[in-house]
């Protein structure tokens, strides 16, 4: 059974000042992470940073995501979501002043592992501030809005980034989150009285139990894998897509900039659809299961050659838009598959792994399959195959949860 109410009682009404303020957490960090693939070249020319040493800076987050994701989480469940989420924009902010000092790879590269750690944080702790402040009528709307506070973030930044660039060179782009992170935070302070999360257990034992409680069920680890199969499918277009128009179609850097920002656009309205379907009590299993479909009947459309490039973008766009119902689908489970308030960071931080294990390994798999005969077209099987087994894993959690409802005792 779900949580039905906090600490401070059920909220009278939802306060969405209150929930897109700590959504707007979400897209400051993320505007954070995306900054450093958009800069990259200007980084490697002033740090003097070979290819190696700019893959790790790049990385850097999602190596640590895919390590410590699901352990931030806990931390969260333990030290409270609004104290974990302050202290994230403020280690965030931090790291990126620390960049601007910087004057070589190891403090650059340690600076952006405090980004990292900064935005894990916000992460898994903002979802527990939504829940906080909506109604349970209203909640899965809620988490379903924080689903695209990547995108967002990641398209937010790639829009201004030539405009700052121009301006400042990449200390401009980093001027820009930080303030961005500042602002969020000066926002999240004015809204605290609508997180009303139960106080922090006195010692850690329950929260240790209430953590292998929720991971104890099999559906969050579906819907976690799941994440990554979708994740890997995006991560395939974010990486192909610049350098196929760039390299293939001899576009200029700006209107390349431009396409490549509406793919990633076009996921939020995607993520706001999937919002309003759950809202409408959809499965959401189903609603995963049916935007893998789409999305992988689009993916053979995106590297099919034969077909015209307006035709192949549109397909670009439909794997965006659509899969904006899985990240929505995922993390407004909490809504339900979470037993109190303090299982919502552990199940987040679930999520959040399985989303980075996605862009982890997507890059290397695409590298070796396009290496092994020279053609982007022999990387369709990546995220055909991933929307294949998203699929499956979509009918799996529907019919656990389905299982698990029946198996409730009846309200007495």
């Amino acid at each position: 059974m779900s949580y039905a109410h906090t600490a401070g009682g059920p909220a009278a009404q939802t306060s969405w000042p209150a929930v897109f303020a700590a959504t707007l957490c979400g897209v400051a960090v993320a505007a954070n992470v995306g900054k450093v693939a958009i800069t990259l070249d200007l980084l490697r020319s002033h740090f003097q940073l070979d290819l190696l040493r700019a893959g790790w800076v790049s990385s850097a987050i999602n190596s640590l995501a895919v390590s410590v994701a699901l352990a931030f989480g806990m931390l969260g469940d333990r030290l409270g979501a609004l104290r974990l989420c302050l202290s994230g924009l403020c280690v965030a902010l931090l790291g990126g002043v620390a960049a601007l000092f910087s004057t070589d790879y190891a403090s650059l590269l340690a600076s952006r592992i405090a980004e990292g750690a900064g935005y894990m944080a916000v992460a898994v702790s903002a979802p527990a501030l939504l829940s906080a402040a909506s109604t349970p009528r209203d909640r899965r709307f809620a988490l379903g809005i924080w689903g695209a506070y990547m995108p967002a973030g990641i398209g937010l930044v790639m829009i201004l980034t030539p405009l700052l660039t121009r301006l400042g060179g990449w200390h401009a782009v980093w001027l820009f989150t930080i303030a961005l992170l500042a602002a969020t935070a000066v926002g999240l302070l004015r809204f605290r009285a609508h997180y009303r999360i139960p106080p922090p257990a006195p010692d850690a034992a329950p929260i240790l139990n209430s953590a292998r409680q929720a991971l104890g069920n099999p559906v969050p680890w579906l819907l976690a894998f799941s994440f990554a199969c979708w994740s890997l499918q995006h991560f395939t277009l974010i990486v192909w897509l610049p350098t196929f128009l760039r390299d293939q179609r001899g576009l200029s850097p700006e209107l390349v900039a431009l396409l490549s920002c509406v793919m990633v656009l076009v996921n939020v309205p995607g993520n706001l659809l999937g919002g309003t379907l759950l809202q409408r009590n959809l499965p959401r299993g189903y609603l995963i299961a049916a935007a893998s479909v789409v999305t992988g009947l689009s993916a053979v459309g995106v590297f099919s050659p034969g077909l015209p490039d307006a035709l192949r973008y549109l397909c670009c766009l439909l794997v965006s838009f659509t899969g904006g119902l899985v990240p929505s689908s995922v993390l407004s489970s909490t809504a339900s598959l979470a037993r109190s308030p303090r299982q919502i960071g552990t199940l987040q931080g679930l999520f959040m792994q399985g989303a980075n294990l996605g862009q982890f390994v997507g890059p290397p798999m695409i590298a070796a399959a396009v290496a092994a005969r020279g053609d982007w077209q022999d990387a369709m099987a990546l995220p055909v195959g991933a929307a294949i087994i998203a699929i499956g894993l979509g009918l799996a959690v529907h019919r656990l949860e389905r299982r698990q409802q029946r198996a409730m005792p009846a309200p007495v």
